[in-house]
């Protein structure tokens, strides 16, 4: 099992029929390739496609998930999946109270490879 350093907090990488991927503490219900799939991603970087909500839930897993390893110190693969999975818990029990409340899902098929760049440009000036 190997370790990655991103933004200052480490994940476990496993193999997962010879290709690597992190725990993240995402909580959408889908696995990271499932999302890219549900997004009609082929190679591109899932977060790049994520809407502001979708971003904002991952981030609020992730940072969780940070939080409660700085507390719990977890110093196994099998701690470390754990305090993965409260932090995702908690960013799932957070989107599913928007999406009750806005009655739709935070979830969605948008990407921006359709989108022009010039598109792009404009709508993120705004």
């Amino acid at each position: 099992m190997n370790r990655i350093k991103q933004n200052n907090e480490w994940f476990f990488l496993v193999d997962d029929e010879d290709k690597e991927y992190a725990i993240w503490t995402h909580e959408f219900g889908m696995t990271p390739k499932e999302y890219k799939n549900f997004k009609g991603l082929k190679k591109e970087n899932l977060r790049d496609h994520m809407n502001d909500l979708e971003l904002i839930f991952n981030m609020l897993g992730e940072a969780s998930t940070a939080e409660i390893e700085r507390v719990k110190n977890p110093g196994t693969f099998a701690k470390h999946k754990k305090v993965s999975k409260e932090g995702g818990k908690i960013a799932g029990n957070a989107r599913k109270g928007l999406e009750r409340k806005i009655k739709k899902k935070v979830m969605s098929k948008e990407n921006y490879l359709d989108e022009s760049e010039k598109e792009k440009r404009k709508r993120i000036s705004l």
